[in-house]
């Protein structure tokens, strides 16, 4: 468990979040680099900084996001390569919602907080099955949304996210 795999980790969320997009049916709104407007506003005002169009966000910017959004808490916690596919699900569907679909793969109470049962039963588990067992739970989550406009995507992004967790484990 360590820090070091922020960066690497972050290299491919970007080469999954692509650019600036403004799908209508996409509920995230207008996005950058797979900041939603929504999130890049609250993030500005928090900072004490007027809001400003996402699209003109600093990869600095970006990055403190992602970080600060997204990796924290739980990140610097998690084994290499579940760390990175802990880190997309948060992106995708929340932080709480990706502790909850982890808790549900250990086996352990879903009530959406890691802390020291979630923690045991991650260290019992093997690296390349848990990320194997995440993300079959994470599969049957975006299933589950009935939205077949994304489905394809998200499932290609899954397959993708779990070859480069794997390569980090070895």
């Amino acid at each position: 468990m360590t820090a070091a795999n922020f960066k690497a980790s972050l290299a491919l969320i970007l080469k999954s979040e692509g650019g600036n997009d403004d799908d209508p049916h996409d509920n995230g709104g207008r996005t950058s680099r797979g900041i939603t407007q929504r999130v890049y506003d609250r993030w500005r005002i928090s900072q004490g900084k007027p809001t400003q169009d996402v699209w003109t966000a600093t990869q600095a910017e970006v990055e403190q996001i992602y970080r600060d959004d997204y990796w924290l808490p739980h990140g610097d916690n998690l084994p290499i390569g579940l760390d990175y596919l802990f880190f997309d699900m948060a992106i995708n569907a929340g932080p709480h919602r990706a502790a909850v679909l982890l808790q549900r793969t250990l086996g352990v109470a879903e009530d959406g907080k890691i802390g020291p049962i979630t923690m045991g039963a991650l260290k019992a588990a093997a690296p390349a099955g848990l990320i194997d067992r995440y993300t079959k739970t994470k599969r049957a989550f975006y299933i589950s949304l009935n939205q077949p406009r994304f489905t394809k995507g998200w499932l290609n992004r899954c397959d993708f996210v779990q070859a480069h967790a794997k390569k980090m484990i070895k």
